[in-house]
């Protein structure tokens, strides 16, 4: 099972992007995919995370600026980030828990960077 993540790049302050993270591999099931990031210097925090049936929940310092949501057909989580600060630069990270077979794995997509200049 592989995570990729992708739309990462370098925009101005107030400026969107939009993150993708597609799951493959021998996958049964997905339960909570989500999204985390890690600033330089920093520890690496939750975001945002959406649950199979779609429920969502938003660390506050990104609430009314980052939509997530999925495609379950096509095992993939996405990132609406809006009004991009420079206090947004990080790489950000694709999660998600799935299972495989009958046993349940947490894996990591390999990490996509956003650079906010202001």
């Amino acid at each position: 099972v592989q995570l990729q993540a992708s739309g990462g790049g370098l925009v101005q302050a107030g400026e969107s992007l939009r993150l993708s993270c597609a799951a493959s591999g021998s996958i049964s099931s997905i339960n909570v995919m989500g999204w985390y990031r890690q600033a330089p210097g920093k520890q690496r925090e939750l975001v945002a995370t959406i649950s199979s049936g779609g429920s969502t929940n938003y660390a506050d310092s990104v609430k009314g600026r980052f939509t997530v949501s999925r495609d379950n057909a096509k095992n993939t989580v996405y990132a609406q980030i809006d009004s991009l600060k420079p206090e947004d630069t990080a790489v950000y990270y694709c999660n998600a828990e799935i299972q495989v077979g009958r046993t349940w794995h947490r894996y990591w997509g390999q990490g996509t960077l956003v650079t906010v200049s202001s």
